[in-house]
């Protein structure tokens, strides 16, 4: 399977999950679920780039582009950790204000339901960006950009499996409200630090 066809593949899994995470997390009025919704938009987003950046990167040098596109893959990385510790600022602060003012009630059973069939989801599109990385002969910018999509991609898992853990204690406990916002400030706190890694690291590459 070719890189842009795994690509392609993921962000088909991203598109066909949003829409769904949407209506469940404002139905449920979960900002786990609302808080998947949303990595996965970014997503979707960041993986449109960085097939833009290698169909860029593929053409071939001209005189005005002597290097031709040499950095459009690092620079499709940039943006995508840039996008997705946007998201990550957005749950966290929302993440707060709910657990200051009151988290409200939480249906847990639709929240467990979309939750787990996301993680799944997701976890195969790790599987899937996962077998790139075993590819040689890649640049630094190859390796970032692909690197970010898989970051993203293991963050939409782990989003979406801290969002099942806290509907299965709903559902049993008939309470615990609480723990929506908790989990989805504990995974955007984590995600969030791995953003920052990355776009270090994307920017000692783009000097």
């Amino acid at each position: 399977m070719s890189r842009t066809t795994r690509l392609t593949v993921v962000l088909g899994l991203n598109l066909a999950l949003i829409g769904g995470l949407v209506v469940v997390g404002l139905t449920a009025h979960s900002l786990g679920v609302l808080a998947a919704a949303g990595d996965y938009f970014a997503d979707a987003v960041g993986i449109g780039v960085s097939l833009f950046a290698i169909m860029l990167s593929r053409r071939p040098v001209t005189v005005r582009r002597p290097d031709g596109y040499a950095k459009a893959t690092a620079i499709a990385a940039l943006l995508n950790g840039a996008l997705l510790l946007l998201i990550v600022v957005l749950v966290i602060l929302e993440g707060v204000h709910r657990l200051t003012t009151g988290a409200g009630h939480v249906h847990g059973l639709p929240m467990v339901i979309a939750s787990t069939a996301a993680a799944i989801a997701m976890l195969i599109g790790a599987l899937i960006l996962r077998s790139d990385s075993e590819e040689r002969g890649d640049d630094d910018g190859d390796r970032a950009n692909m690197r970010a999509v898989l970051l993203d991609t293991v963050a939409d898992a782990a989003a979406a499996a801290g969002a099942t853990i806290a509907g299965v204690v709903i559902v049993a406990t008939g309470g615990h409200y609480w723990l929506d916002p908790a989990i989805a400030l504990a995974i955007a706190t984590v995600v969030g630090y791995h953003a920052i890694v990355l776009l270090g690291q994307v920017t000692r590459t783009l000097r």
